[in-house]
């Protein structure tokens, strides 16, 4: 499994992804979950996945050979694609058809296979957008109610997003807030493991302006993490009955 987290907000947009992938206790390995996509001053897309790493692999390896394709249109490219909206198409379709066919090649041992994808960008001339993308092709939207978005194991690290993001937290804030998430969610579900893929995308930009990966023992996420746990700890033992 994994935990991939989007938010979407005033200032521009941040996504962090682990890259765990596990098939049982004794079958771990890592794996990219960030993909990005640029065309600095005019578009830029970053897809996060979850599940299956057939069925993400295979998604992503078809949306590239179709960006990469010399017959890619504007139907079938993210690249090209009018609208942000049109990109989450495209990837749904692209996921949908794909997941529909692995689960087919599995059917005759009664196995199933699913995923689902964080979209995020914004293209020249539009404006930044984030859709949760699900396995059979439909997605929703992120808004200024809900400004962020969560796949895989995500239900560890939801309190604190839900109690300190606002589509006006910073973009250092929304950085801690999702690094706190995810810490949360790594003391809580060995199926979630380092390194973390951190992406930052101003917003009006249309190209990452920041982009960190952090490795186990990275000793500023350690110092996070501590200080956390200890002001969790003060908050604890000041709260009385």
């Amino acid at each position: 499994m994994t935990y991939c987290v989007g938010l979407l907000l005033t200032r521009g947009m941040v996504l962090l992804s682990d890259t765990r992938t596990n098939a049982g206790l004794d079958n771990i390995s890592t794996y990219r979950k960030m993909f990005t996509f640029e065309d600095p001053g005019e578009r830029v897309i970053v897809v996060l996945t979850a599940g299956s790493l057939s069925v993400t692999q295979t998604t992503m390896a078809r949306l590239t050979e179709a960006i990469e394709s010399p017959e890619a249109t504007p139907e079938t490219s993210i690249m090209q694609a009018a609208t942000m909206l049109k990109v989450a198409e495209i990837i749904g379709d692209t996921l949908a058809v794909t997941r529909a066919e692995i689960d087919d090649k599995l059917a005759a041992g009664q196995a199933s296979a699913t995923a689902s994808m964080i979209v995020a960008g914004q293209r020249r001339g539009g404006t930044m957008r984030m859709f949760l993308i699900y396995p059979e092709g439909n997605f929703i939207e992120a808004t200024e109610d809900t400004p962020f978005l969560q796949i895989g194991e995500h239900k560890y690290g939801k309190p604190i997003l839900d109690r300190v993001v606002t589509p006006e937290t910073s973009l250092e804030e929304a950085q801690k807030a999702v690094l706190l998430s995810m810490d949360s969610t790594l003391r809580s579900n060995l199926s979630v493991g380092m390194p973390l893929d951190l992406a930052v995308i101003e917003a009006d930009t249309m190209r990452i302006t920041s982009r960190r990966r952090i490795e186990a023992g990275d000793a500023g996420f350690a110092a996070m993490s501590q200080a956390w746990s200890q002001a969790l700890r003060d908050a604890f033992s000041g709260i009385s009955l």
